[in-house]
Formats: structure tokens, sequence, C-alpha cells
């Protein structure tokens, strides 16, 4: 039987952070939605970027430590193993255990922007439509349709990692990202570590999640959600300086 997070002890678990190399992409698809247009050149500077979203086991860490309320969703069965990503979690929550990390670690932690996102999914690949590739995946085991299958998400130790050595990239949970949401922001978004409007109403989001009927999504799919949502399709991915 998997062991729920609500059961672990009180060791220091924390996020694999992985080195991501600074450089040049195109970020969006002029073939895609209105929201990844247009297409545009984008320069990263480099940073790092947990090689799995948030898991239960580490979020227990935070919870314990931090005291802080449980997240929707904590009990349920479904979502509560250990080596599965935490869901349910808001966006304010996913800062909030960011800057716990922060501190616990000695060095600032944080959510990714939606470009450091969609260019560490590429794992050095100069393009690509999935971090595997250009091929539709087999509609089987992580990636299996949602009608009759699969009704949660899966363990982290499950996904195949791309060329950066990153997990669920575009699968599993959709995850937070810092950046406030604007359809048309590709249109007036600067060249250089781009990190979102100003304001807004809705933070972004990127990756496929375990809900849909597809449980995977393209590289430069957008997404976005009012940032004190929880749903169980949700979770997040730590960033930092490099």
């Amino acid at each position: 039987m998997t062991e729920p997070a609500t059961a672990l002890s009180g060791e220091l678990v924390t996020p694999e952070l992985l080195r991501i190399p600074g450089g040049s992409f195109v970020m969006g698809d002029d073939t895609g939605r209105v929201d990844e247009r247009p297409a545009h050149q984008v320069r990263l500077a480099p940073f790092r970027l947990a090689r799995c979203p948030v898991t239960n086991r580490e979020y227990a860490c935070y919870l314990a430590a931090a005291e802080a309320t449980p997240p929707r969703f904590w009990e349920d069965p479904r979502f509560n193993a250990a080596l599965q990503p935490v869901v349910g979690v808001s966006w304010f929550e996913a800062i909030a255990y960011c800057d716990w990390l922060s501190r616990a670690l000695g060095s600032r932690c944080r959510l990714p922007t939606e470009a450091e996102h969609e260019w560490a999914a590429l794992g050095g690949r100069e393009r690509a439509v999935y971090p595997w590739g250009d091929e539709v995946p087999p509609l089987i085991g992580p990636w299996a349709l949602g009608d009759g299958g699969q009704d949660r998400p899966v363990p982290v130790s499950s996904a195949q990692p791309n060329g950066y050595g990153l997990c669920h990239m575009q699968d599993n949970v959709h995850e937070w990202c810092s950046d406030w949401y604007d359809a048309g922001y590709y249109g007036v978004s600067p060249d250089k570590n781009p990190r979102g409007p100003a304001l807004g109403s809705r933070r972004s989001s990127r990756g496929g999640a375990w809900r849909h009927q597809y449980k995977f999504s393209r590289i430069a799919s957008r997404s976005s959600l009012d940032p004190a949502f929880q749903y169980n399709d949700y979770g997040f991915r730590v960033a930092a300086d490099a």
C-alpha cells in the first residue's frame, strides 16, 4: 500500500534543483492558439529548475515546519500518496512554499516564468512540439485517455526525463508560473528574460494534467487560473536563480 504523505516523519526533503543553461529560442507558436502568437525570439539567463513538480512528501515537510494549513485534497487517498505531486494548492500557497524553501536552503526559490518553463521543456532542442519530440505518445500509461482510465496524478518517478533531466514538464498536473496572464502579452513582451505583464486577474500555468482527456500538452500551450483557486489537477514546480 502506498504510504500517504500525512503519515510521514519530519525528515527534511526538498526538490532536486537542476541547472538549466541560458540561451535563445523562439517562444510561442504561430500555428497554435491565439494566445501563443506571435512566435518571438526570447533570451534567458541560466537558472535552476526542480526535476519534478513538488511532491506530497516534500510539501509535508513545509506543513510541519511552517505549521501551515494543509491544501485542499490533502486527506483524499486519491491525491495524498507521498510521491504524487501535491495538488489543490493555490498560487499563493505555492508562493508561500517557495518562500519557506528559500529560508530552509539559504537561497531564493520561486516559481518559474512562462518563458523559463517553455525553454526548459524543450530540453535543449531548438524546436519541438513535446519534450520528447514531435510525435504524439501512445495513449497508455501516464498519458492514457481520461474516459474510464486514470483518475489521479501518477507518482513523479514514472516519467521519462527530457534532455535537461526534467520530468513531467507537459503532463500529470498543471504547474503554476510566476507571471500574470495576458492573452496578448506576446505582442509586447521584451526579448530578454520576460516576466509577464505587471498586472492581471489570472496567473499563468503550463503543462498538461491527468484530469483532461489527453493528459499531456504541447510545449507552447498556455493556460491560466484565478490565483486563489485550488484544483486537484494543479500543482507547481520550484525554480531558483543560477
